[in-house]
């Protein structure tokens, strides 16, 4: 159902012929790994709403495992423990920059402090206080613990042989999500994988697409077709 509204968004836009591309596969398309190649390849990108962990080799997706808990999610556990915590109510944007500020999946070498700005629940005022990321951190457990199963389910169901060669090239980490302080880190600690963040994680699924569009006959193979009417 998902697919088909994505394809019918294009079809009313004015679009001809409608081609889908699994995200993990674009985002690996836009940091230049060699998907064509049988070397097996693991991507995680975790965006706003979903995180993706994919193993592709041969133009294909072998596992895909997705669940939707990503950087939304991050953002709701934050207002959430503040709410309970300390009867504070913030709203998304709060939540965002509080996240990119002092958020973090692992210890930090420095912990950091933040002063947040919202509305006391039981008097109804403006309040201010502040929190440390060991605290944000603590909030942020739930949804970390959640994509740390989900890479460990993905890794479980990966075959011995693409195994290998994740062991060898490591595990390539996408989208806002991977920019939250030292989950590469953590991911490292609890697999025992090589973990690198690319240089710019936000844009690798549209740069992909515009491969993709570029280079048409080159990536044809993986594009799946949607026809109108199915």
């Amino acid at each position: 159902m998902e697919r088909r509204a994505v394809a019918e968004s294009a079809e009313n836009a004015g679009a001809r012929e409608v081609y889908l591309i699994n995200e993990p596969m674009a985002a690996a398309i836009g940091v230049g790994i060699p998907v064509e190649k049988p070397r097996g390849n693991m991507i995680i990108d975790i965006g706003g709403g979903t995180s993706e962990i994919a193993v592709i080799a041969l133009s294909g997706i072998v596992n895909n495992t997705s669940i939707r808990i990503a950087g939304d999610e991050m953002n709701e556990s934050i207002i959430a423990y503040l709410k309970k915590k300390y009867n504070l109510l913030i709203g998304e944007q709060t939540a965002e920059f509080v996240k990119t500020e002092i958020g973090s999946a692992f210890p930090l070498s420095e912990e950091l402090k933040i002063d947040i700005k919202g509305r006391d629940l039981v008097e109804g005022l403006p309040k201010t206080i502040t929190v440390s990321s060991a605290e944000i951190r603590e909030a942020l457990e739930e949804p970390v613990s959640a994509i740390m199963q989900a890479i460990h389910d993905a890794l479980e169901e990966t075959p011995p042989e693409l195994a290998a060669d994740i062991v060898d090239r490591g595990i390539v980490m996408t989208g806002g999500g991977s920019l939250l302080r030292n989950l590469d880190k953590k991911i490292r600690q609890e697999t025992g994988l090589p973990v690198f963040v690319v240089e710019e994680p936000l844009t690798c699924v549209v740069n992909g697409t515009g491969k993709i569009i570029s280079q048409f006959t080159r990536y044809a193979k993986i594009l799946q077709r949607e026809k109108k009417g199915t």
